[in-house]
């Protein structure tokens, strides 16, 4: 059952549900580390991923497993925590890293894995390390792991220590990192240059109601001013914009009228830029985010650069190139964040499309129409946006490595299929 296989079926029409971020959520759970007790997740998806992060927790002694509803998980901290994240686990999903700041906040040491997950070429960890070197940590590695201590103590235990640092990168995972061990850090810590995503202003709203005293999450300079104990909090996960951008771009391509009923337009507000110069009506309606293509009129063609936060999502451009490909016209897409997020590309000529690749950039010149295929994903995003593909190419189109969507989609098989999508599992 490793295969979603695609026909086009006409228009979709219908309301569908994105749910909790991935992106947010794996995060959240780490941050459970910070305080024993009993936290409550809710809007939590039902993800490979958060089954992978749940099993990472699990090794260290946390208790996790879902609540009284099926979006519900409970995480329950231990008063003693083992600090280690095994290879095993960190190797399936790289968000596993961002346990590293909670552990040496709350243990004062920790050992991780250096992680795995997808094949997005090379992305090291060094800036996280030197960020939190700045709070007074310190690290080794060697056989493949990182461990790392904290070298200051206060009081009766090690402690970080604020400190002002500014991030060489806007990285998301990055940000996480080092607000996770300044919310315990003796003293105050500046973090420019901050990531700016919805991810991290949930991150912090989490981190608030567990008792944090955060300012700034949102723009690029938090203030954190540390605490000595937290206790667990109960919150709600933000809406994955990434899967609403899905649902969006599904009836971009299919056509008919598609409401995502959780959709947040402060979230993507570039996304909905781009979809709407690409001729997609996008409107805000008391039930939610509703996409609207009507008529047999080809899509145009739009230029795109993939940016941090507030910027062009490097996790849309699969989505979009789809999008392209059918296009009157030429676009070009140009990818400033991941080396070597092109893999899917070929996958997608062989459905007739036509881009060429040079560096990192792709010409995409849009075709009247795809041509169902053999074809596999590579990474989530890029799995879904072949399932798209599938949408408008004549004939079947079989996505093989489906486990990859499973990974931060919640039954993308079943939300398509009841908008009108011929999409079945085999």
């Amino acid at each position: 059952m490793d295969r979603l296989i695609v026909a086009p079926n006409g228009p979709l029409s219908g309301t569908v549900q994105a749910g909790g971020a991935k992106n947010s959520v794996l995060k959240l759970m780490a941050a459970c580390l910070l305080a024993e007790g009993r936290h409550v997740l809710t809007n939590v998806p039902r993800i490979t991923d958060v089954e992978i992060m749940g099993e990472v927790l699990g090794a260290m002694g946390v208790d996790v497993r879902r609540g009284a509803t099926p979006d519900e998980l409970v995480v329950t901290v231990p008063a003693e925590i083992f600090p280690e994240a095994p290879y095993e686990l960190v190797e399936k999903m790289r968000a596993s890293i961002v346990v590293l700041g909670p552990l040496l906040a709350r243990c004062g040491r920790a050992k991780v894995s250096l992680p795995g997950g997808d094949d997005f070429g090379p992305r090291p960890i060094d800036m996280h390390l030197r960020a939190l070197e700045s709070l007074g940590c310190s690290f080794v590695s060697a056989h493949g792991d990182v461990e790392g201590t904290v070298d200051t103590t206060v009081g009766l235990r090690p402690r970080p220590l604020g400190n002002h640092l500014v991030l060489e990168y806007p990285s998301h995972t990055g940000t996480d990192n080092v607000l996770m061990a300044a919310v315990l850090a003796k003293g105050t810590t500046v973090i420019d240059n901050a990531a700016r995503e919805p991810e991290v202003q949930d991150l912090a709203a989490f981190l608030t109601a567990m008792g944090a005293r955060i300012r700034g999450a949102g723009t690029s300079r938090i203030e954190v001013e540390g605490v000595d104990e937290l206790h667990p909090a109960v919150h709600r996960v933000v809406p994955d914009r990434l899967g609403v951008a899905t649902y969006l771009v599904a009836c971009g391509l299919a056509g008919g009228e598609v409401t995502v009923a959780d959709g947040r337009p402060d979230h993507m507000d570039m996304l909905l830029r781009k979809l709407t110069a690409i001729g997609i009506h996008i409107t805000m309606e008391p039930e939610g985010l509703t996409a609207t293509r009507r008529g047999t009129g080809r899509l145009k063609p739009v230029d795109v650069a993939t940016l941090p936060y507030p910027g062009f999502a490097t996790d849309y451009k699969p989505l979009l190139v789809a999008l392209l490909t059918v296009a009157d016209g030429v676009g070009i897409v140009t990818e400033n964040i991941f080396f070597g997020r092109f893999r899917y590309i070929e996958e997608l000529r062989r459905m007739g499309a036509e881009i060429r690749t040079q560096g990192h950039h792709a010409v995409v010149r849009g075709v009247p129409r795809l041509s169902g295929a053999p074809v596999r994903a590579f990474d989530v995003r890029a799995g879904a946006a072949l399932v798209l593909a599938g949408l408008v190419a004549d004939g079947e189109t079989v996505v093989a490595d489906a486990h990859h969507v499973d990974r931060g989609y919640e039954d993308l098989r079943g939300k398509l299929a009841s908008l009108g999508a011929h999409v079945r599992r085999a």
